[in-house]
């Protein structure tokens, strides 16, 4: 049986990769509730040497860095990052789903940051910049961020030549036209503007859609 994310697919949508967020996301808050109720734990024993009887009511308050660390584990559980044939699905909650989409066709370019321990663990921050009005998705301390943003790109690059395929049995091939190329320029600037890319990469990606002209 599929799961919510698997319910939301179209027809012929296709679940390329999943992934989470990296372990390292919630062991700092593991290790914190566990010492916790191991304090806990040490003082209920302690009062119930000396008083007998009050340690075990003290005992009780245990369950609450237990009940966090479930919490925090369902949370980290149910968050998925999924990348299908035609988008990229954020899903998020438990009993309450948020769900954010981001058209392959609309990527404009993703940006993979990883520090040291990023390389040596496998996690790193992917930063989407889209031509939708959210401009920037971030995906912080996601799992295996190189295979994730290769799928990505591959599924892109299989999305633009089915879509060319479809466009040259219509039509004879064709550059992307220029009203098409202008408002990607538009949207560029308007990153740049925002200071979400930089010159440098505003520029390199101004080069590249003028030379489709």
């Amino acid at each position: 049986m599929g799961g919510y994310v698997e319910s939301l697919l179209g027809t012929n949508e296709k679940i390329i990769i999943r992934r989470r967020r990296h372990w390292f996301t919630w062991a700092p808050k593991l290790l914190l509730y566990l010492l916790i109720a191991g304090i806990i734990a040490s003082v209920s024993i302690l009062l119930g040497a000396i008083t007998g009887g009050v340690g075990t009511f003290a005992g009780v308050f245990v369950l609450l860095p237990i009940a966090l660390i479930l919490k925090e584990l369902i949370r980290w559980w149910t968050e998925e990052y999924i990348v299908t044939n035609r988008r990229i699905i954020q899903s998020e909650g438990f009993i309450n789903k948020r769900v954010i989409d981001s058209s392959l066709e609309k990527i404009n370019d993703v940006v993979l940051t990883q520090s040291v321990l990023g390389r040596v663990f496998d996690y790193g921050d992917i930063k989407i910049l889209t031509a939708s009005d959210i401009g920037v998705n971030r995906l912080e301390k996601l799992a295996g961020p190189v295979q994730f943003k290769t799928c990505m790109v591959n599924a892109k690059d299989a999305l633009r030549q089915s879509s060319d395929g479809e466009d040259a049995g219509a039509a004879p091939a064709s550059d992307t036209p220029l009203a098409q190329i202008s408002d990607r320029i538009a949207e560029l600037e308007d990153l740049f503007k925002k200071g979400l890319i930089n010159a440098q990469e505003y520029q390199a990606k101004r080069a590249e859609l003028l030379k489709r002209i």
